[in-house]
């Protein structure tokens, strides 16, 4: 709900729900309290799916198709906007935490001759996000896994001829 609509109040996410919204309540003092724990949420299970990538260990093929697939599935179990994610301290460092390991994996991949080299700077740091917005956002017929496939396979091939 809060995907579709950043401003809705505790009364519509509780009708939303199915609850009162004194239950809400009972469990989050404010709205800033309930986006703080969807935001921790969010947050734990992109660690998550950094982790279970094995990013640091794994083929950079699986390691990038695990990687792709847990956020995409977080992307879509998680559809908050963001901005308050990048703009609060904590979050914000953890989130450049993430941004480094991703960064460095990706510099892995492009050493062991996935990625072209040469690319400008930042390059797939900055396109593979999109791309895995894209997956989760406009194939929703397919699921995470099918979704990377595509992710995956646009990240490295693009979209021209064969």
């Amino acid at each position: 709900m809060l995907a579709a609509d950043p401003a809705a109040g505790i009364s519509a996410i509780a009708a939303e729900a199915g609850v009162d919204r004194r239950t809400v309540y009972r469990r989050f003092a404010s709205r800033e309290e309930l986006l703080a724990a969807i935001y921790e949420a969010r947050l734990e299970a992109i660690e998550q799916a950094i982790s279970d990538a094995r990013l640091r260990e794994a083929p950079v093929a699986v390691a990038l198709h695990r990687y792709v697939e847990g956020i995409i599935a977080v992307n879509r179990k998680w559809p908050v906007e963001l901005t308050r994610m990048r703009a609060e301290e904590t979050i914000r460092e953890r989130r450049e935490r993430m941004g480094r390991e991703v960064d460095a994996f990706l510099r892995r991949a492009e050493d062991e001759g996935l990625l072209r080299p040469g690319l400008p700077d930042e390059w797939a740091s900055s396109l593979l996000p999109q791309l895995m917005h894209l997956g989760s956002q406009r194939l929703p017929h397919l699921n995470a896994a099918q979704a990377a496939d595509v992710v995956v396979d646009t990240l490295l091939r693009g979209i021209g001829e064969p």
